[in-house]
């Protein structure tokens, strides 16, 4: 071997944690070397057991991705497959290695595709860069989980974070959840589409959108991939505003696309922008939130209202979160599973707005039924309008499970 290729500079590369609070994860370091075959060492609280079946699938992994030469220090704290492989893979491409090649875990069955006007009271916010949370995350009940690649994730863990989830979306049941992704602004956000995309996610949430140009980006992006793996799978999107003028041209963003469903504020970026302290009456968003509703009705999709920050506060958390319904939203975001009751309480119809709305058809089917033009209820006339208001709030309840099925118009329930 020349005097040139023994003195070639490798990098090592590193991925993952490892410590006394760290679970399900594992870190991995990576030297590249020349000669010698790929030498690994491993730690585990669980080696006596698990330790040959780690130590096999970082020899296939590393086999996968081409590294045949490398010393290799693995501390596991409990990490599950898809996460071993996530991390052994960022840790190759960290070294300047395995540059275009996925190591992909079995994928799971997935869920039947989530459909475009399914209730969306709860989102949960979940770490992106810390597996600990994935696998029971939809045990919590949330209508939706976001496996988040944005705010939560440090910038140094970006590529890794992306890896993970990718993994996580073949490898991880969510149950009844809608599996959605929150990517990062664009154009770094396009790198986690490449990723992301090709397996499946039911819902994209796309952040700080001021106007339709980035939405347009982004889901020609998601059609080219969806067109280069051959998936017809609908990925709706969420856009997030989160500035002055994202507000200002909330209603040509909502009209982006069809397949953006919802419209959705994230107030803390909007107060930032502003200048302002966000308060738990939120008095300084209220235009900025009103905006959003009639925008998410005019172009024909649902209006979704922001986190509450504040974990500790059930009693503000439901205050909010009546008052949201209350201005037309039809859901919220969660950064920690003790808010979803409470969110889902929030958004219910109470059981005197659905004896009301069940009074109103009835006395229209009633009314349909004689082919009666006018629709009254007691001595008060019922308009069309009130009438589709209280079908509208019984589908809502019977998606709640909060009533039995709603019966057509003339029919009996």
């Amino acid at each position: 071997m020349s005097h040139a290729a023994e003195s070639k500079p490798r990098f090592a590369g590193e991925a993952g944690h490892w410590g006394a609070d760290i679970r399900s994860d594992l870190h991995v370091r990576i030297e590249p070397c020349e000669r010698g075959g790929t030498d690994i060492e491993l730690e585990s609280r669980v080696k006596p057991y698990y330790g040959e079946s780690i130590r096999r699938q970082a020899e296939e992994v590393l086999e996968a991705l081409g590294v045949r030469h490398a010393h290799v220090q693995i501390h596991d704290e409990g990490a599950l497959p898809f996460v071993i492989a996530a991390r052994i893979e960022a840790a190759v491409r960290r070294a300047g290695l395995g540059k275009g090649t996925r190591v992909l875990p079995d994928r799971i069955t997935l869920p039947e595709p989530a459909a475009r006007d399914r209730i969306r009271r709860s989102r949960l916010y979940v770490p992106g860069s810390e597996p600990k949370y994935f696998i029971n995350a939809a045990l919590h009940g949330a209508d939706g989980i976001i496996l988040d690649l944005e705010d939560s994730v440090h910038a140094s863990e970006k590529d890794a974070a992306r890896l993970l989830v990718r993994n996580a979306l073949r490898a991880v049941d969510f149950l009844q959840c809608e599996r959605m992704v929150r990517i990062n602004q664009l154009p770094l956000g396009l790198e986690d589409l490449d990723e992301i995309v090709p397996e499946s996610p039911d819902l994209i949430l796309i952040p700080k959108v001021e106007s339709p140009n980035p939405m347009t980006e982004a889901i020609r992006r998601i059609d080219e991939i969806k067109a280069d793996y051959g998936t017809t799978r609908p990925i709706w999107l969420m856009p997030i505003l989160e500035s002055a003028l994202g507000i200002e041209n909330a209603l040509p963003i909502a009209m982006a696309s069809e397949q953006i469903v919802a419209l959705t504020i994230g107030l803390e970026d909007y107060t930032a922008d502003l200048g302002v302290v966000k308060t738990p009456i939120g008095a300084e968003s209220l235009y900025a939130r009103q905006r959003v509703v009639n925008a998410a009705h005019a172009a024909g999709v649902q209006a979704i209202d922001s986190v509450f920050g504040d974990v500790g506060d059930m009693d503000a958390l439901r205050s909010w979160g009546l008052s949201s319904r209350a201005f037309g939203f039809e859901g919220m975001g969660c950064v920690h599973p003790l808010q979803i009751a409470v969110i889902h309480e929030a958004f219910a119809p109470t059981p005197t707005e659905i004896e009301k709305a069940r009074k109103i058809v009835a006395a229209f089917n009633e009314a349909q039924e004689k082919g009666l033009g006018v629709v009254s209820l007691g001595s008060k006339m019922i308009d069309p309008p009130v009438v589709q208001r209280a079908l509208k709030l019984m589908a809502r309840a019977q998606a709640m499970e909060r009533v039995a099925s709603v019966a057509p118009c003339g029919e009996e329930s």
